[in-house]
């Protein structure tokens, strides 16, 4: 195969957090490339993207319009390494060229905190926690005495979305025996045949959802779901679990029923604010568990996701059928 002109739009430190040595040398061997660091669309990298035949997009890469084509006539293939293509890329360009993602190795580590998330808080440990950060010995009396309820075995979970992500978490808890209560609208109702789900209507998994895990990708549709009102139709004492997107989610009136203490909440992505801010009261409040979008942040997953961005880009070059496109009937579904 020819090596073709490749610019891979990331800062050093983030390009090597994806690509190690031996991936930087099957680039090398793929591609006369270079790098360039800049988020937006500089004069520098407009005079790279002349000759570009193919990108390697990151988190921090510029978003690139729908006039792309003209700046880059060469220009025949993004791949992204991420998920999260819809706002990246003018909505032309889908069908200009061919865009790749790579969301794959991101959903089971994403699961993998779903499932630390979902345990810590069915089995109440911030509370217990709180307990023994305080200047008494009245907890062990009372657990003597009275013991404890909490327990996830045998548990009833309520997840909104059953894709990628609640499918890996599925699986990743099934020694709990977990009974899971799932609103999607999109999601074959045949999936029930080989995971422990049962499909629900929004309201009636509200009213139920004492432990709720939110895995859903923010759409249109999906923007705000958990809105005040459906926030207040959750039981006294329940839990939410976001890790998917801050969006779903009304920070505010989240945030307000976790202060009265009649919600709990464990989040590791926040909306509108990312970074939280400091003296926000999520990150000091009761029953509040907030982490720093840390569930695909795994230096592994990112090799891995390097390695299907320059798998794609070899299939493609070589003429045979990338595995990870992404269409535009695709991106209605797609944060």
């Amino acid at each position: 195969m020819p090596r073709r002109q490749l610019i891979v739009c990331a800062g050093e430190d983030l390009f090597a957090s994806f690509f190690r040595p031996e991936q930087q040398r099957r680039l090398s061997s793929l591609f006369r490339w270079s790098r360039d660091g800049a988020r937006t669309l500089t004069s520098g990298l407009k005079r790279k993207l002349i000759t570009a035949d193919a990108l390697i997009t990151t988190w921090d890469s510029p978003h690139f319009s729908s006039d792309l084509p003209r700046l880059a006539p060469k220009l025949r293939v993004i791949s992204h390494c991420g998920g999260e293509v819809k706002s990246r890329f003018g909505l032309a360009l889908f069908n200009e060229l061919t865009v790749t993602a790579a969301p794959v190795p991101m959903a089971h580590a994403t699961a993998e905190l779903g499932a630390a998330l979902l345990l810590y808080s069915a089995r109440n440990l911030d509370f217990y926690r709180d307990k023994m950060r305080q200047r008494s010995n009245r907890i062990y009396e009372d657990l003597h005495l009275h013991g404890s309820t909490e327990s996830m075995i045998g548990r009833e979970v309520a997840m909104i979305g059953f894709g990628r992500i609640g499918r890996a978490l599925v699986d990743l808890t099934r020694g709990f025996q977990l009974r899971w209560l799932v609103y999607d609208p999109y999601a074959p109702k045949s999936l029930a045949k080989h995971y422990p789900v049962r499909f629900s209507d929004l309201p009636s998994l509200l009213r139920r959802a004492h432990l709720l895990v939110l895995t859903a990708a923010l759409t249109a549709e999906t923007r705000g779901l958990l809105s005040r009102d459906r926030l207040a139709r959750l039981p006294d004492g329940a839990a939410v679990i976001n890790i998917a997107r801050g969006g779903l989610v009304d920070l505010i009136a989240l945030t307000n029923e976790v202060r009265r203490g009649r919600l709990r909440c464990a989040l590791d992505v926040t909306d509108p604010w990312e970074p939280l801010p400091i003296g926000h009261a999520l990150r000091t409040l009761p029953g509040a568990i907030v982490t720093p979008h840390i569930a695909a942040s795994n230096c592994r997953v990112r090799h891995d996701m390097a390695d299907v961005v320059l798998d794609d880009l070899e299939r493609f070059f070589k003429g045979r059928g990338v595995e990870n496109r992404v269409t535009t009937a695709m991106l209605d579904r797609m944060t």
